[in-house]
């Protein structure tokens, strides 16, 4: 399985999969998960974290069913 590269990205790829996270679990919405990093002392625009789940949700959830077990 390929790592998903996160290279190029401002923070580091545990602050971007905590977005990510806070987002699809809670159902929140961009500006919630802005304020709850914020919380923690971690600047970011909500805009940054659209782009966050536009990028890098789909490449995660194509990681997480290829380690899924096969169904027979």
């Amino acid at each position: 399985m390929t790592e998903i590269s996160y290279s190029g990205y401002r923070f580091p790829p545990v602050i971007i999969q905590q977005a990510i996270w806070l987002y699809v679990r809670f159902a929140l919405s961009f500006r919630d998960v802005e304020d709850l990093l914020a919380e923690r002392g971690i600047t970011v625009s909500y805009e940054t974290v659209r782009r966050w789940v536009n990028h890098f949700g789909p490449r995660i959830a194509a990681a997480l069913r290829k380690r899924r077990p096969k169904r027979t």
